[in-house]
């Protein structure tokens, strides 16, 4: 991975994509925390999560779309910069709190950051396609990712704890503009806008969702994922049912199973890292079927420890699956569809949980957490055999004919 960091421009969007979801997180469950205190309404912090993650999940492919060729050296900047001035905007509020602003600003700073991903994501492959490097730099960034996606809720969790939601704001505001200070120091370094004819932005949606449709690759890709994101994500919201009722443990024994899956991801990651070598296809089935035979091994586990097993081997999968498929996309578009496909591929992460979760709990409350362990392991063995039945290439593919 170190061969990455010597790319020029990859050690500034590496550190600035990190920082977006260290942000994210810590900002989300600070204003959750905050949202909970003010009102005593779990509706009340669903609608903060529904503002902040599912409905700009819909937007986003467009703003997207719309900015992907423009300079990144000015657009990444600015977005991040907006970002902190939603934060600023949240930290000055909090005192005169009123949730319909709160989740203005919510659905404001998940728009730009899921913009920001997609764009980060078509300047990083830019950067290091050329210098045959993709795959060195996300496993990097998959590792520094895990880290930071188990980092960004404890540190907000203290933050918050021992000095306010206001100061957890203001550290989050000021790192954003941090990030955006980085990239235009980084400017001369950052890639120039993929060629392209001049279009409006409707027309580059639509141009975007045409070229996604009739690729060999990418259109499976990215709906396979999202089918797979749906049952990845069902379980989720009755997790604390499945271990305190059906396995009859305690709250730390609820911690430890979710930490087991948290050990897991930070494996996969590590395995990402070192298996350069092995195909991209391969990965991604491989650990599909990993995560779907966790929930399976989960469904029926009789004990506590049986299920922190099946957890450790999902989040194994979990760690390797999300980057092979990125990586498996950037690989297989061409560069001017780089920001736009892997923006569809962030939207469909963002958007299709809601509906897992209203999935799994609705199975939880007509039967039990275990079916919606089988049903959530049932599902993905179906994507995986939906995407074996013609290899997922690796390399890149031909690109269908573009006017």
């Amino acid at each position: 991975m170190r061969r990455s960091l010597r790319v020029r421009g990859f050690p500034a969007l590496a550190t600035s994509y990190a920082i977006n979801e260290l942000g994210d997180n810590l900002g989300v469950i600070a204003l959750a925390i905050l949202v909970l205190d003010r009102t005593d309404s779990a509706l009340a912090v669903t609608a903060l999560f529904v503002a902040g993650k599912f409905i700009p999940a819909f937007a986003a492919p467009a703003l997207t779309a719309g900015l992907d060729h423009q300079r990144v050296s000015r657009v990444l900047p600015a977005l991040y910069a907006l970002e902190a001035g939603a934060f600023a905007s949240l930290a000055a509020i909090t005192d005169a709190f009123w949730l319909p602003a709160i989740l203005a600003f919510a659905f404001a700073d998940g728009l730009l950051a899921l913009t920001a991903r997609g764009l980060s994501r078509g300047a990083i492959a830019a950067v290091l396609t050329p210098h045959d490097a993709l795959r060195e730099g996300n496993a990097l960034i998959n590792v520094v990712f895990a880290v930071m996606s188990a980092a960004g809720p404890v540190l907000a969790g203290l933050i918050v704890h021992e000095w306010g939601v206001a100061t957890a704001l203001w550290l989050d505001a000021g790192s954003f503009l941090a990030v955006a200070l980085l990239l235009v120091a980084s400017a001369r370094s950052l890639p120039e806008p993929p060629a392209g004819p001049r279009e409006s932005w409707r027309a580059r949606v639509r141009d975007g969702l045409e070229y996604v449709r009739g690729h060999p690759v990418a259109g499976r890709l990215i709906a396979g994922q999202a089918v797979a994101i749906l049952f990845f994500t069902l379980i989720i919201p009755i997790e604390v049912v499945y271990a305190k009722e059906t396995l009859d443990s305690s709250s730390l024994g609820f911690g430890i199973l979710i930490a087991s899956w948290g050990v897991g991801i930070l494996l996969g990651s590590a395995l990402f890292a070192r298996m350069q070598t092995t195909s991209l296809g391969t990965l991604v089935l491989a650990s599909t079927a990993a995560i779907g035979a966790a929930y399976a091994v989960m469904a029926g586990a009789p004990t506590l420890l049986i299920a922190c097993l099946g957890s450790v081997l999902g989040g194994t999968g979990n760690g390797i699956q999300w980057v092979a498929v990125m990586t498996a996309l950037q690989e297989a578009v061409e560069e001017r569809y780089q920001a736009r496909t892997a923006g569809l591929l962030e939207s469909a992460a963002a958007a299709v949980p809601g509906v897992g979760y209203i999935v799994g709990g609705v199975l939880t409350a007509a039967v039990s957490p275990r079916l919606a362990y089988a049903v959530s392991a049932l599902g993905v063995a179906v994507v995986v055999l939906v995407w074996a039945r013609r290899p997922i290439v690796p390399e890149r593919v031909p690109a269908p004919a573009r006017p």
